[in-house]
């Protein structure tokens, strides 16, 4: 579904329950227990969408702030300009924590150079 949004020149927001165990937003932008995040390329950088969580860095009010949603968190999907997306049944039974990975630092790797051989 972002694929398509993305394809489609759409910008694909998420909803998110934010009482949910592992969701770590800004809290000052919570509201009603909800939120809602842009993941577009332009606004989610280093996007990360898996099976157990969606994950990106994005800056709220000026400031960076590194996003992690489970997906058991995720009440819905849609597209900012026509509204229209996808909304997600919870199972509260089946849903299951997960954690957060640890945070990294923005620390950049040292590279090492490649090792290749000429091969004659």
């Amino acid at each position: 579904m972002h694929e398509w949004m993305g394809d489609n020149s759409h910008t694909p927001h998420i909803v998110v329950d934010t009482s949910i165990d592992g969701v770590t937003v800004p809290v000052e932008h919570i509201k009603d227990g909800k939120i809602i995040l842009n993941i577009s390329e332009a606004a989610a950088h280093n996007l990360k969408l898996t099976n157990d969580a969606i994950s990106f860095r994005a800056r709220f009010s000026g400031v960076p702030f590194d996003v992690w949603v489970p997906m058991q968190s995720v009440l819905g999907i849609y597209a900012r300009e026509t509204g229209q997306g996808m909304i997600f049944s919870q199972d509260a039974e089946s849903a299951e924590h997960v954690e957060p990975p640890e945070l990294q630092a923005d620390v950049e790797e040292t590279r090492s150079r490649p090792h290749l051989t000429i091969v004659k």
